[in-house]
């Protein structure tokens, strides 16, 4: 009974910080569905008057969201494929395979982690405009095919696999690629899903390298469009909350859905490692 009060003060702690955390989310999406001009006033309302789409049919009517949401889509989901295969192959073979060199290229490898990735921005680009993909969908797909974050992530939850396994499915005759498929893919199961949505977020969210890459605006992802609508509708705050809500809705409630496999994942993954 002595701990109840300091129980109670925790939970109402909990409570005010979550409170405050989600009320510039919720005022978000309250502000969306105000009709023009309604979030001027002063002082500005928390709630609608009479709740309406005009914002959300000007976005997709007018602005082009429409398209600029399926190019998010369309690099969200092939990136996370791509990230699945490669990221998979190279961790397993890194946590696994024996080859020349592997523990020194790996650690090579985690030495680029203390790198701020803008500083790889410049020679990156140079790079995709020599071989022509700079404004192509490819100029944002190849640097997010692999990372070293992704590879460090599947190697160390790898290293749980017990090597008898792996060596008593050689013995039966089994190929590297049955035994990768067959075994070491369910294996990894928690860590794929982890892996998966971290990609899928990263790629979602990101916003300077497609800003860079992208210059034609037919191609832009939803975040480059949504800096690029704040430049002619800045006044506008109901159009610009209703593009923030488009923006951010899907990612959040793929987050929430996910979410005890994606955290059991990056804990199975520390303590396994």
């Amino acid at each position: 009974m002595k701990r109840l009060p300091a129980s109670v003060a925790v939970n109402i702690l909990l409570v005010l910080a979550s409170a405050v955390a989600l009320f510039p989310l919720l005022w978000m999406l309250s502000v969306s569905f105000m009709r023009p001009g309604e979030a001027d006033s002063f002082p500005p309302p928390f709630l609608p008057r009479a709740p309406s789409l005009a914002a959300y049919k000007e976005l997709f009517a007018h602005q082009g969201v429409g398209r600029d949401f399926a190019n998010s889509v369309f690099l969200a989901s092939a990136a996370t494929a791509l990230s699945l295969l490669f990221n998979v192959a190279a961790g397993y073979a890194f946590a696994k395979l024996r080859f020349a060199g592997r523990d020194r290229v790996f650690q090579i490898l985690l030495g680029a982690l203390v790198i701020p990735g803008q500083v790889a921005m410049i020679p990156l680009f140079l790079m995709l405009k020599t071989v022509g993909l700079v404004n192509n969908f490819g100029g944002v797909l190849i640097p997010a095919a692999a990372g070293v974050f992704g590879i460090f992530l599947v190697r160390q939850y790898a290293l749980s696999i017990p090597d008898e396994l792996l060596e008593a499915a050689r013995v039966d005759g089994a190929s590297e690629f049955r035994i990768f498929r067959s075994i070491v893919l369910p294996a990894l199961r928690p860590i794929l899903v982890t892996l998966a949505t971290f990609t899928f977020l990263a790629t979602w969210n990101d916003f300077m390298w497609p800003l860079i890459v992208l210059s034609d605006d037919r191609l832009y992802t939803l975040p480059v469009a949504l800096a690029s609508l704040s430049r002619e509708h800045v006044q506008d705050a109901e159009l610009m909350m209703a593009g923030a809500v488009v923006t951010v809705l899907p990612v959040l409630l793929l987050f929430v859905a996910l979410q005890r496999y994606y955290i059991r994942g990056l804990l199975a993954g520390s303590l396994k490692g």
